[in-house]
């Protein structure tokens, strides 16, 4: 096998795996329902537990409004935080990330998880940025 016979070869798992993967998220989002726009996001997240599963150093920079900082890269450590008898709204930069933590709560027993549909990125409701001391 040439080079370069090799090279397509592993270019062509690397687009397979994270195509695939991108569908998988895809579909489960889809059979989980959860995705809110912006508007019924605002609306009704005042009666959640609203949480930003970005890195600090993003959440700092600015979050939505009465957030909480709760990085993904550490769910293990705050999920056992939240109430399971409250909605969870989630929300990050875009929503694979989301997507990933709502399946994870679900299967932990949390029956009310949703996020916002575009992520931050999109969010266009009221902000606040943490002021350094």
């Amino acid at each position: 096998m040439s080079f370069l016979s090799a090279l397509i070869f592993v270019i062509l798992i690397v687009v397979i795996y994270y195509g695939g993967s991108w569908l998988y998220y895809r579909l489960r989002a889809k059979q989980l329902g959860g995705a809110l726009d912006n508007e019924v996001f605002e609306e009704t997240m005042r009666k959640a537990q609203l949480i930003d599963l970005r890195e600090k150093k993003y959440f700092d920079s600015g979050h939505i409004l009465g957030a909480r900082d709760m990085p993904y890269t550490q769910f293990k450590m705050w999920v056992p935080e939240l109430r399971k008898d409250l909605p969870v709204y989630l929300y990050e930069q875009g929503s694979t990330l989301s997507v990933r933590a709502a399946l994870k709560m679900k299967k932990r027993g949390f029956t009310d998880v949703k996020w916002l549909k575009k992520g931050f990125n999109e969010w266009n409701g009221k902000t606040k940025k943490t002021t350094k001391l």
